[in-house]
């Protein structure tokens, strides 16, 4: 029955899994794509910097990266033991791998989200900020694809590691069912 009842859970980590690698495929691009010093034209002070690619890469990484991490961490609730007779804590191991997970993905979505913003087009007298023309770093999304790398694998990692004490928690209590029967 538990197998069925858990029958869901490897397609949600393989869609989690390929979000979360969309994602960075889509930071790299954006990286190849994102605006050049020569695309910027300056008129007086005024400068003008048109839309690159970027913006669409970074709008998508930045969606599949929020869906893999919601998706990724109601696997992991769900993956939870909850019907146990024995009320084990969730293991240190995965509760820190969670953390990390939350920690990666907060700052490669600022990251993202910041990156992105600033590929847009940037009219004359407008700008980014302050009615001034900003570039995106070299880097900066290449740094946002580690982070969602970091991100997923913490997170697979905490669902696999709470996944993996359930079932020997499960056979733990065959083992101590079949020594007390009286047969």
């Amino acid at each position: 029955m538990e197998n069925r009842q858990h029958g869901y859970l490897p397609i949600l980590y393989i869609l989690v899994t390929s979000l979360g690698l969309f994602s960075v495929a889509s930071c790299v691009a954006a990286e190849l794509k994102r605006a050049k010093i020569k695309d910027l034209k300056l008129d007086g002070r005024l400068c003008y910097l048109p839309e690159s690619r970027a913006f669409g890469l970074g709008i998508a990484a930045l969606i599949c990266l929020c869906i893999a991490q919601i998706v990724g961490n109601l696997v992991f609730w769900r993956s939870r033991d909850k019907t146990s007779s024995c009320k084990a804590k969730t293991p240190m191991i995965s509760t820190l791998l969670l953390f990390i997970s939350w920690i990666s993905f907060g700052v490669a979505a600022i990251l993202l989200g910041s990156a992105t913003s600033m590929s847009r087009r940037q009219p004359y007298g407008k700008g980014w900020l302050d009615g001034e023309c900003y570039l995106v770093k070299d880097g900066v999304f290449i740094g946002s694809a580690i982070l969602v790398l970091l991100a997923l694998g913490a997170m697979l990692g905490s669902a696999f590691t709470t996944k993996r004490r359930r079932k020997t928690q499960v056979e733990q209590e065959f083992t101590v069912h079949e020594q007390l029967d009286p047969k």
